[in-house]
């Protein structure tokens, strides 16, 4: 007697929302293909993701392995920004909603969705609770539901109580991306094997973590996340920690912890373990300098190492793309130029990504050697006001490109890239890497496509929070954050919240 195979509907919704932030993601930002690929449906999405680190890459290979039958429907992606609008959300539920409906009147055993956890929509605070809520309207109690999620997730209780099972991303920068796309996968075998959903227990922090103490490559997270793995063996759990994206103003924004197990009381051991070592609030505080002060220890940094040492990195946290900052603000960019870093080490100073299509037009209009007198960058609201004014001088254009790359480097790595025109620019030593498209300078072959030598560099400024340590940090003599007033408040403290609750306080 022959089983037909199991049949699984396949999704993907990515979106980090800062509430904060001055962009909206809109249905063109989901089909740009800047900071993730573009709106792929159907049977293109597979074979444009299945080689890429990201998590529904790593479910379809195990599920392939498994001998089911995957039925891809839709995966949206769109750089983090502010509120998703309604009319994109409206438009991938649509499209998804009509898939499942398909597959539903054909026989459908299970769903996998491959989701972020931190959308906000102009119309739906909990995004990803809101698409859970129609898809299991569509499919009925009985068909389960497997999702994987990003670390950064602010994991509410209807994601928890619409979904048969959630597992998210155990590093930061997320490098193990497919590996977790392959973990909902298992949880879906076990969860067919037992024939009910397992036992879930539940924990909430009472404080917001700041972005940049959640990095898995430093102290606590790094430990954390190490013991995470040693809890979960002893106990024959599956447990999960999300520390929350500390820029979404709606009431269950913040860190949760999670753990799935076949039976009540073993997954609330092992869920109680975890938050005895994730709750002490003082383990998350971190003080970061301004960006005068950055620029000028790294110069000091970089006066005593060796060049074969590597070069200081210098992350421009506050305007992170990858977290809803534009990559547009000049902070960083004014203290490189005032502090005379590019005449200390000529040419051997850079900076990217730097979003600015006017700039990187007139650059290709002048062509390679031109000397352009221009500003560059602009000046944004933030949480302390205007953000500092762009720079202008002149600039030489060292290099040009059509933006179009393919990352690397351990995060996403084999995912295309399309920036739009691009180029280098040099203002006193300063090298600029000007792009048309918004992407966080989280893999070399960034820089390297306008023809920058990360290694080469003795300073590099990295719009960036925590992503660019996978690649950059090997290579770095020693990295540093600043504050340069910009959309992505280093200090969630700082930004104006209206919506949380009474209880959940703003630092740790």
């Amino acid at each position: 007697m022959t089983h037909s195979p199991l049949r699984v509907l396949v999704a993907g919704f990515q979106h980090e929302t800062n509430t904060f932030a001055p962009s909206l993601a809109t249905w063109e930002a989901f089909n740009r293909g800047d900071g993730f690929p573009p709106y792929q449906r159907g049977d293109t999405m597979l074979s444009q993701l299945q080689d890429i680190n990201i998590a529904i890459a790593g479910f379809v290979r195990v599920a392939r392995e498994a001998g089911w039958e995957v039925l891809p429907s839709v995966w949206a992606g769109a750089s983090p920004s502010s509120y998703v609008t309604t009319e994109a959300f409206e438009r991938i539920s649509a499209d998804l909603l009509h898939d499942v409906q398909v597959a539903m009147a054909k026989g459908l055993d299970a769903l996998y969705l491959d989701l972020h956890g931190a959308a906000v929509a102009e119309h739906a605070d909990d995004a990803e609770g809101e698409l859970l809520a129609r898809v299991r309207a569509c499919v009925g109690p009985h068909v389960p539901i497997v999702v994987s999620l990003d670390l950064h997730a602010n994991v509410t209780a209807r994601m928890i109580e619409l979904a048969d099972a959630l597992v998210s991303y155990r590093t930061y920068p997320h490098i193990d991306m497919a590996d977790t796309g392959a973990r909902a996968a298992d949880l879906l075998k076990h969860r067919l094997r037992l024939g009910r959903r397992q036992a879930v227990a539940v924990h909430r922090l009472p404080f917001l973590i700041p972005l940049n103490a959640q990095s898995t490559w430093i102290q606590p997270a790094q430990g954390i996340y190490e013991q995470l793995g040693q809890l979960e063996a002893q106990a024959g759990a599956t447990l999960s920690f999300c520390m929350g994206f500390p820029a979404a103003d709606f009431a269950e924004c913040g860190p949760v912890l999670w753990a799935h197990a076949d039976e009540p009381e073993v997954a609330q051991s092992a869920a109680q373990a975890l938050m005895s070592l994730a709750s002490p609030p003082e383990q998350w505080r971190c003080d970061i300098p301004t960006a005068k002060a950055a620029v000028s220890q790294a110069m000091r940094l970089a006066s005593a190492a060796s060049h074969a040492q590597g070069p200081v990195v210098i992350a421009d946290s506050e305007d992170n793309p990858g977290a809803g900052g534009d990559s547009n603000t000049t902070g960083l960019l004014h203290e490189l130029v005032a502090q005379g870093v590019g005449r200390a080490f000529a040419q051997q100073v850079a900076l990217g990504m730097l979003y600015d299509p006017q700039a990187a037009a007139a650059a290709h209009a002048a062509g390679v050697g031109a000397v352009i007198e221009m500003s560059v960058g602009q000046s944004v609201p933030t949480y302390a006001g205007p953000s500092p004014a762009p720079l202008h001088g002149r600039f030489t254009v060292r290099a040009l490109s059509d933006g179009r790359t393919t990352l690397r480097g351990p995060m996403m790595t084999g995912a295309p890239v399309n920036l739009g025109p691009s180029a280098c620019l040099d203002i006193d030593g300063v090298l600029i890497a000007v792009v048309s498209g918004k992407a966080q300078l989280l893999d070399r072959v960034l820089l390297a496509m306008v023809g920058i030598d990360a290694q080469a560099m003795r300073i590099i400024g990295v719009k960036s929070s925590n992503h660019f340590r996978a690649d950059f940090t090997p290579m770095a003599s020693q990295v540093l954050v600043c504050k340069s007033i910009a959309p992505m408040a280093a200090d969630p403290g700082d930004l104006a919240w209206q919506h949380l609750p009474a209880h959940m306080r703003t630092r740790p």
